[in-house]
C-alpha cells in the first residue's frame, strides 16, 4: 500500500474520533527539558485534563519525559494527581529563611541548598566526583549526583506496564553517548522502563549517563531539547492537534551585565528551534499537498499506473496544527531557573501553564477555514494572550 492510501485510511477511523471531540486530529503533546521549569508542563496538562482532552501521544525530553511518564504511567483520574505528588516531592526550602530585606535572599539560599543537599526525592551529591577529574568513577557514576533517589520516585508513581499499553504512546529522547546521534525510544516500538526515563534527564556533568542495550545515553536535550521532529517525521502521519510546549525563551533583551549573560546564555543554548523546523516542514508538507492535488486531477486509467503511483505516494492529506505554549519569565529570574525548585516558583510557573493553556482552550485557534495546501499551521501564543 502506497503513502497516500496509508495516510487515507489512518485518517479514515481518526476522524471519526476526532470530530467526536471537537479536534482536527490526534492529540500530541511534546514537553521540553528545563528542570525546575517543566512545573509549567503539569500546569498545562491539568488545563487539558480539566477540559477533557487527553493526549494520545506524548513525547518529552529530560524533565518532559518525567513528567510525559507520569501521565502515561497513570490512568486519567490519576494522572493529575501524580503529578501533584512529583512536584511536591521536588520542592526545595532551604534550611535558612530570611525576611526579604534583600530582594532574592531566600532564593539564593534555595540555590545552595539545591547544590549542595539535592533533592530527596531527585538527586544527590556524588562525593567521589570531586576526588579529581582523573579519578576512576565508571561511566554510569560519572556525574556530580546520583540519580538513584528519581528511580526510585519514578518506579513509586509511574506503572510502566500501563505505559507499554501505548494509550497513551510514549516516546521519550535520549542522546547516544558514543555516536552523538539521536534515539527516541517509543512505546510503540519497544517496552519502556525507569531507565529509558532517567536516560532522558541525564543531563552532563551533574548526572552520569543511563545504560541501555549496553549502550550509553546522556539527556536528550543535547541534542533536540524540543523533539516536535519526532510528530513531522512520523508514519503514517496523522491530522494532529500539537501542544508544544516551551520553556526556554527565543526572544530577550541584550545582556548588559554577567548576571544577563549567564541568563541568556541558557535560554539561546535551550529554546527550541520549532520556527525552524516548522519553515521547513511546512515547505515538505505543503509539497505533498501539491501532489495529492495533482494527481486527483488525473484520469483514473492514469492514476493506476503504476509509475504514477509510485510518483503520487508522495503526496499527503494530512494537517498538522501546532500550538506553541511558552512559559513566562519570572521576576528577578536568573539562569538558576531551571533549579528553583522553591514552592513558589513551582506554583508559578504552574499556574502560567494552567493560565495559558485555558486561554488556548477557549480561543481554539485550530478552527477555521485554512489554506487547502496549508499542511502545518503554527499557532503562536500571542494570537490567544491580547
Amino acid at each position: 500500500m502506497n503513502d497516500v492510501q496509508d495516510n487515507q485510511q489512518d485518517n479514515s477511523s481518526q476522524t471519526i474520533e476526532s470530530q467526536a471531540r471537537g479536534l482536527p486530529g490526534q492529540i500530541v503533546l511534546v514537553l521540553e527539558g528545563g528542570g525546575a521549569l517543566g512545573s509549567y508542563q503539569a500546569g498545562v496538562y491539568q488545563a487539558l485534563h480539566e477540559a477533557g482532552i487527553e493526549p494520545d501521544w506524548i513525547i518529552g525530553t529530560s524533565i518532559g519525559a518525567i513528567n510525559a511518564s507520569l501521565i502515561a504511567g497513570n490512568v486519567p483520574p490519576d494522572r493529575l494527581l501524580r503529578l501533584e505528588e512529583f512536584w511536591k516531592r521536588m520542592e526545595q526550602d532551604p534550611i535558612w529563611k530570611f525576611r526579604e530585606v534583600f530582594p532574592g535572599i531566600n532564593d539564593r539560599l534555595s540555590y545552595w541548598s539545591t547544590i549542595t543537599r539535592g533533592i530527596s526525592g531527585f538527586f544527590r551529591p556524588n562525593p567521589l566526583a570531586h576526588v579529581g577529574d582523573g579519578f576512576p568513577l565508571g561511566a554510569e557514576l560519572a556525574g556530580y549526583y546520583s540519580t538513584a533517589p528519581l528511580e526510585a520516585t519514578l518506579t513509586e508513581l509511574v506503572d510502566f506496564d500501563l505505559v507499554n499499553l501505548g494509550k497513551p504512546r510514549l516516546t521519550v529522547g535520549a542522546a547516544h553517548v558514543r555516536t552523538s546521534q539521536m534515539r527516541y525510544f517509543d512505546s510503540r516500538e519497544c517496552a519502556l522502563g525507569v531507565k529509558h526515563i532517567l536516560a532522558s534527564g541525564a543531563l552532563p556533568p551533574a548526572f552520569p549517563a543511563v545504560r541501555i542495550e549496553g549502550e550509553l545515553y546522556w539527556d536528550g536535550g543535547i541534542l533536540s531539547n524540543t523533539p516536535t521532529e519526532a510528530v513531522f517525521d512520523d508514519y503514517p502521519r496523522k491530522d494532529s492537534l500539537i501542544f508544544s510546549v516551551h520553556l526556554w525563551n527565543p526572544e530577550g533583551p541584550e545582556p548588559s551585565t554577567m548576571a544577563d549573560v549567564l541568563n541568556r546564555h541558557k535560554d539561546v543554548q535551550y529554546s527550541s528551534r520549532i520556527s525552524s523546523h516548522i519553515a521547513r516542514h511546512q515547505q515538505a508538507h505543503r509539497l505533498r499537498h501539491v501532489i495529492n492535488q495533482l494527481a486527483a486531477r488525473l484520469p483514473e486509467a492514469e492514476r493506476n499506473d503504476p509509475a504514477v503511483r509510485e510518483l503520487t505516494g508522495y503526496g499527503c492529506q494530512t494537517r498538522m496544527h501546532v500550538v506553541r505554549l511558552l512559559a513566562p519569565q519570572l521576576d528577578r529570574e536568573t539562569h538558576t531557573k531551571d533549579i528553583d525548585f522553591s514552592p513558589a516558583g513551582i506554583m508559578r510557573r504552574w499556574n502560567a501553564g494552567y493560565a495559558h493553556t485555558k486561554a488556548v482552550l477557549e480561543r481554539a485557534p485550530w478552527a477555521g477555514e485554512f489554506d487547502p495546501l496549508s499542511a502545518v499551521i503554527l499557532h503562536e501564543q500571542v494570537e490567544w494572550m491580547t
